[in-house]
């Protein structure tokens, strides 16, 4: 399939303001290009020839197998990925739940715990009270019974100088009014009593 090349016009040579020679070429408007043609096969016939035979080349060297053994491969690695993936899941789920049910119990331990820490801190607050209420019976008893001890002390004290007050005083007395002769008459008196 050769075409025929229209004619290529001869260049005219003109002269421009500056009196220099320029070249010009007329190109007709019909006219196109000649497409290089090799043992009859265009440009375009050669690249699908070669793409053909790099396509034979590909299948005779097996490298759709290859790529395909490499996808499945690859496709293998993947599986196994995931399957691997689902296992450290489901792990974490349960260790998950285990804590969760952990810190559950330990909360339920937190409240025990606490509620047993009220019941003992009432129950010394209780201790406490009780044994302040005796501490301060026992010190009030023990302030009555000083006191009372201190007032029968004085009772006696006051009684104990009374009567040596009174034995004081009747002696002075008894030393005022009566003279030698009325101690002889009280002792005679008192002698013959007996």
């Amino acid at each position: 399939m050769a075409e025929t090349a229209a004619p290529i016009a001869e260049p005219e040579l003109e002269m421009n303001h500056n009196e220099h020679l320029v070249e010009t070429t007329e190109v007709p408007a019909e006219a196109h290009h000649a497409e290089p043609s090799a043992l009859g096969l265009a440009p375009a016939g050669w690249v699908g020839l070669s793409m053909l035979a790099f396509l034979l080349i590909l299948v005779w060297k097996k490298v759709p197998a290859v790529i395909t053994g490499g996808l499945d491969k690859k496709i293998v690695e993947i599986r196994q990925h995931l399957d691997e993936a689902k296992k450290l899941r489901a792990e974490a789920e349960a260790l998950r739940k285990e804590y969760a049910d952990k810190i559950a119990g330990a909360e339920k331990d937190a409240a025990a715990m606490i509620e047993y820490a009220r019941h003992e801190a009432d129950a010394i607050v209780a201790k406490a009270e009780a044994d302040t209420e005796a501490v301060i019976k026992r010190r009030k008893q023990m302030a009555e019974d000083k006191i009372a001890a201190a007032q029968r002390g004085a009772v006696e004290e006051l009684r104990a100088r009374a009567a040596d007050a009174a034995a004081t005083a009747a002696r002075g007395l008894i030393a005022k009014g009566h003279d030698a002769e009325a101690d002889k008459k009280l002792v005679d008196t008192a002698i013959s009593g007996l």
